[in-house]
């Protein structure tokens, strides 16, 4: 894993796509969007870069 500031928690991850977090728990079980875990709590964890390229393919339409 890289550092910890290249990924977000659900809830940012959940406002920049502007989605629910269970959306999002929904998209992880289902592989749409696969989060990888925080090595010490277990919370789940989304790469910025995936959440920002999923932004710049929805503004581009």
């Amino acid at each position: 894993m890289e550092s910890l500031k290249d990924y977000l928690s659900i809830k940012e991850a959940s406002r920049m796509l502007k989605v629910c977090e269970a959306t999002l728990r929904r998209w992880d079980k289902t592989g749409k969007l696969t989060a990888v875990r925080h090595p010490i709590n277990g919370y789940r964890l989304y790469e910025k870069k995936k959440i920002t390229d999923i932004i710049s393919k929805i503004i581009a339409g």
